[in-house]
């Protein structure tokens, strides 16, 4: 059982039920490389912790997204070593939000399983608040869940943040992303699309555009992030600067 912590303390059964698969796909993802080995304990028992639960997670949007497993592999070799468990979900956040629709119908009782703990009222409200969930029917009802989202979601549950900043940020977040995902469009309409549509007969240049779709949004998503991160870092920084000096 997991304890809360960033120690490695689930069992592979353990971290298969949390991350929707089976241990059977765990174990193949870890002979490809893809998922670093677990932490050997006692009797010889592999432990995972948060970060595998989240690189797993990663993992298999990107595969719902089509990509091939060495285009999976290219794309993990990509990402920084240190990248904690949080920054992980970050990605796979990212890269779902190309996915028409990456929810899942839970219960009540399959949702408090996947988060590894009770989930009162109020819980569910702030998962609802941060995007992670929906309740499209009757109260007690089936709930649509973003798997990928649900463990970020929970840790955030225990940050000291009211309901009515979660509502604030998110719409701040929503309205930026639009902005940018809008500018991106135009770009690759007017940049790439417009070409290709005028060599289209040209059947290197046709393979190259298949090439580029296929690796496109993972690869626009990642600078998106590495962007957003070093921007809020640099943000962070001079705004505690300023209250200091203050």
């Amino acid at each position: 059982m997991a304890t809360g912590t960033d120690e490695p303390t689930l069992t592979v059964d353990e971290l298969a039920a949390r991350a929707g698969v089976t241990v059977r796909t765990v174990r193949f993802y870890s002979t490809r490389g893809l998922l670093p080995p677990p932490v050997i304990g006692p009797r010889r028992v592999g432990h995972y912790g948060p970060d595998h639960l989240s690189r797993l997670a990663l993992i298999e949007e990107l595969q719902h997204q089509g990509m091939t497993l060495a285009a999976i592999e290219r794309y993990l070799q990509q990402l920084p070593p240190d990248l904690s468990a949080q920054d992980l979900a970050i990605h796979r956040a990212l890269v779902a939000s190309w996915a028409p629709d990456s929810a899942e119908e839970m219960e009540r009782a399959e949702l408090e399983r996947r988060a590894g703990r009770p989930l009162s009222e109020q819980d569910v409200d702030r998962l609802a608040a941060m995007g992670v969930l929906e309740r499209p029917g009757a109260p007690g009802g089936p709930l649509q869940v973003d798997p990928g989202l649900l463990r970020l979601g929970v840790e955030l549950l225990e940050v000291p943040i009211a309901h009515e900043t979660i509502l604030a940020a998110r719409t701040v977040l929503l309205e930026h992303t639009r902005s940018a995902a809008h500018e991106l469009t135009r770009l690759f309409r007017d940049e790439v699309w417009g070409p290709y549509r005028e060599r289209e007969s040209d059947p290197e240049h046709v393979k190259a555009m298949k090439s580029l779709s296929v690796h496109m949004q993972p690869m626009v998503l990642q600078a998106l992030l590495t962007a957003f991160q070093r921007s809020l870092k640099e943000e962070l920084r001079a705004a505690f600067t300023r209250h200091e000096e203050g």
